[in-house]
């Protein structure tokens, strides 16, 4: 019997559900070139976007050439390969081949002892030793054998399946996709059991979105889903975007095709309920399979418990807690440690450590968890010292650490200002591990930076690149704050400039200060830069953000990226700032762009005063070369209502044959006339 394990989460890592099996067909006899019906419907357009963890945990991108079906294709030297495995195999009693089955699973060259006994091994011969393999986690013996068995044509439903499963219990997907693109047979290729098991992978490797995309496919190609394929699917909608609708999407689709709802299914909704803060629905679920006859079990109490932890609902886990005990369960690790989950959420710390206790007597606080539970949430409400009494309880109980105590109370030194206990509590942390993981990282590098420890901080940043361990957007702000507070302006940009091309996002705050840190240096083009970033994000920035930056461009002399942005973000900046732009601009900005920067100000709903005009005007009668510049200024002045001022009126005229006197003549005929009309209508 093939099975297809199903796990489920709490939500909080404690437990998996119970395991479903999967009725597989028997296995038909070995295909000799078996034809392919050409009425036989095939998938078409097959499409899977998806990144896979690889065996070495490298995250790869799936091309379409990689997941694309294969068409069927046979050659005759497979076919002789197939009719003389089958004579063979035919000739020899169960006894003999049993024998060899222990003997090909014990021997030291898998190679050598397929190329001696393979022939008079049957199909369910080479899939029982695959299962051998697989179950002794010997990856590389099943990738071996399954590449064997496929060169002599010696593959069954079970074999596909099998190794599709064992490839995802193995993290290595690329193969088990591989394996299924390769499936000639249609009806083999939409088979259930098959089906589940890549779809299982999928989603084991935390690959969900393609699992779906690759159910919807499978479906169009003629699958059948079965209550395990929906079970499966569930598992996937644990974590990730839109969990709990896909989840009824799902249940909604086996009603409509006749499949019932079992104690399984019903357990991986209650999870993912709990994962996705849906307590009521939860409830509903819960109070549902008890009408429907299912009897909870400890998980089913532990799933709903855990919908009751998020908001630390107390009482009804009290509750639970009854209903449990007279059902005849009795709550177990699992169920205890998330009970302690919900009292210290609620804020009940004296249950907590009461429960605590009972942990210890119980033998269920062996590890570090369920005291990093109350010692988390003293630290977060402010019991530092308290938080601490936890902490030396786990160093004098001895109780098993991976560092992660550490972790939450030099967070919580850091928090109370308790620099110098941070500081040395980091420090006893690396002298007692060599386990670094991002987020342990994460903390000493906070509690260095916040304690002035710069050759901590770079020793920190050392061991990240020793470690190859890659900075996220925590690192990131963590950097930037400690540089900006060391007055390490430069530096700080730098980092923020990492950040953005590693595809990470400042928030505005910590960008507005670094912007305006910058200006006060004098790196306007830095400032700019930072703006950039931020303007990019695709976040609505502070109205004051704009004029921040114009004025720094304005002190740095950066009069064009200053109009690009007046020119997008005009009404959201002060009339003070947009005057001292446009007198500067007209003082010493590029000379072909007066005129827009006049439009644009206009535009925004900034009067332009007679002064910026006025300077505007001496700019082109300084260089007569730009005439027409000066012409279609006055002609715009005269259309938006602008007075040209005595002063600047004579200027031309003094000048006017520089630029033409008859055309300056009708120019300024028609603003005298306008000048006439404004005073008659005041």
């Amino acid at each position: 019997m093939e099975t297809l394990l199903l796990s489920g989460s709490n939500g909080c890592g404690f437990h998996n559900f119970p395991t479903r099996s999967s009725p597989i067909s028997p296995p038909p006899p070995p295909l000799l070139c078996s034809p392919v019906n050409p009425n036989t419907p095939k998938i078409k357009n097959y499409k899977c976007f998806c990144k896979l963890t690889s065996p070495t945990t490298t995250v790869q991108e799936f091309d379409q050439d990689s997941l694309h079906i294969s068409s069927p294709s046979t050659t005759n030297n497979k076919n002789r390969d197939q009719k003389t495995a089958v004579s063979s195999s035919s000739t020899t009693s169960y006894s003999e081949r049993k024998s060899t089955i222990v003997e090909v699973q014990n021997a030291p060259n898998l190679e050598s002892a397929l190329s001696r006994y393979g022939a008079i091994l049957k199909v369910q011969d080479l899939n029982a030793i695959m299962r051998y393999f697989g179950n002794s986690y010997r990856w590389k013996d099943v990738s071996e054998l399954f590449a064997w068995m496929e060169k002599h044509g010696k593959l069954n439903i079970g074999s596909y399946s099998s190794f599709i499963k064992f490839m995802g219990k193995g993290r290595n997907p690329i193969k088990a996709l591989e394996a299924y693109n390769s499936i000639q047979d249609e009806s083999t290729r939409t088979n259930v059991s098959v089906c589940n098991s890549i779809l299982g992978c999928l989603i084991k490797n935390g690959k969900s979105e393609s699992s779906f995309e690759l159910f919807d496919q499978m479906k169009q190609g003629g699958l059948l889903p079965d209550a395990v394929t929906y079970s499966t699917l569930l598992s996937g909608c644990m974590k990730g975007k839109d969990g709990y609708s896909k989840a009824i999407q799902l249940v909604q689709e086996m009603n409509r095709n006749g499949l019932k709802m079992d104690a399984v299914i019903y357990g991986s909704l209650l999870a993912i309920c709990a994962s996705n803060n849906r307590c009521e629905d939860a409830e509903a679920y819960f109070q549902q399979m008890k009408n429907e006859g299912y009897s909870p079990n400890e998980f089913h109490y532990s799933s709903l418990l855990n919908a009751y932890s998020v908001g630390g609902n107390h009482s009804k886990a009290d509750a639970l807690v009854i209903d449990m005990k007279s059902a005849g369960l009795v709550p177990n690790k699992v169920f205890l440690t998330t009970l302690l989950k919900v009292y210290v959420r609620g804020g009940l710390f004296e249950k907590a450590r009461v429960l605590l206790a009972e942990l210890e007597t119980l033998g269920y606080a062996q590890d570090e968890m369920p005291y990093c539970l109350l010692m988390d949430a003293l630290a977060k409400a402010g019991h530092i010292d308290e938080a601490k009494s936890v902490f030396d309880e786990i160093e004098t109980r001895g109780v098993k650490s991976d560092g992660y105590c550490h972790s939450i109370m030099i967070s919580g030194f850091c928090r109370s200002r308790r620099m110098e206990e941070a500081k040395q509590l980091a420090k006893d942390f690396e002298a007692r591990y060599e386990k670094y993981d991002l987020v342990m990282l994460n903390t000493l590098l906070r509690a260095y930076c916040r304690g002035g420890e710069m050759e901590s901080v770079m020793h920190l940043l050392r061991k990240m690149d020793e470690l190859s361990i890659s900075p996220d957007n925590n690192t990131f702000h963590i950097l930037i704050k400690y540089f900006c507070k060391e007055k390490l302006y430069q530096l700080a940009y730098k980092t923020m400039v990492d950040m953005e091309s590693k595809g990470y996002h400042p928030d505005e705050e910590l960008g507005s200060a670094l912007i305006q840190n910058l200006g006060k240096v004098g790196a306007a083009v830095e400032a700019f830069s930072v703006y950039n970033i931020l303007r990019y994000s695709k976040r609505a920035l502070c109205r004051t953000l704009h004029g921040r930056i114009l004025n720094i461009l304005i002190s740095g002399g950066l009069l064009k990226d200053a109009y690009v942005v007046v020119k997008d973000n005009a009404e959201q900046i002060s009339r003070t700032s947009l005057k001292k732009f446009a007198i500067s601009f007209m003082r010493s900005g590029n000379i072909n762009l007066i005129n827009d920067v006049v439009k644009v100000l206009h535009n925004s709903g900034y009067k332009i005063d007679q002064e910026v005009c006025g300077m505007a005007i001496s700019r082109y009668i300084g260089e007569p070369e730009k005439k027409q510049l000066l012409v279609q200024l006055l002609q715009w002045m005269s259309g938006q209502g602008y007075v040209v001022d005595p002063a600047s009126r004579n200027l031309i005229l003094k000048n006017s044959h520089l630029f033409g006197r008859h055309l300056i003549a009708d120019v300024l005929s028609k603003q005298h006339k306008m000048s006439k009309e404004l005073k008659v209508q005041t």
